[in-house]
């Protein structure tokens, strides 16, 4: 992995089966409990680099914003308030070939979305 690559997020979520199948469908992210780690469901991504576990969230623990690459920030919008998320930044371009957006999720937090082409 490159020096400042995302390897781990932790995402603090109210209901643990809710938020698995939330970025499950969304994201097609692999999420399961390992041995050892029960109560801790952890995901992986498309890419088998990234992941991080799902938390039960503990009074009002607040994360920094973290950044989810999509095809497209549209479509992502779209699921995400077909699964019980909400849109908090609409796309927005930041240059020619690129964009970004954020949204609520089922849980209450929020994530960034980067969409971006090479021209």
């Amino acid at each position: 992995m490159a020096h400042g690559d995302i390897t781990h997020i932790d995402i603090p979520a109210d209901d643990l089966q809710r938020a698995t199948r939330f970025y499950s469908e969304l994201f097609g992210w692999d999420i399961k409990e390992s041995p050892g780690y029960e109560g801790y469901p952890m995901w992986s991504a498309p890419n088998g680099i990234s992941g991080g576990g799902l938390g039960l969230r503990e009074g009002n623990l607040l994360v920094p914003r973290s950044y989810v690459e999509v095809d497209s920030i549209d479509d992502t919008l779209r699921r995400a308030q077909e699964l019980g998320g909400r849109t908090v930044q609409e796309k927005t371009q930041i240059s020619p070939t690129s964009w970004w957006a954020s949204f609520e999720d089922s849980e209450g937090n929020q994530l960034g979305l980067y969409e971006g082409t090479t021209a």
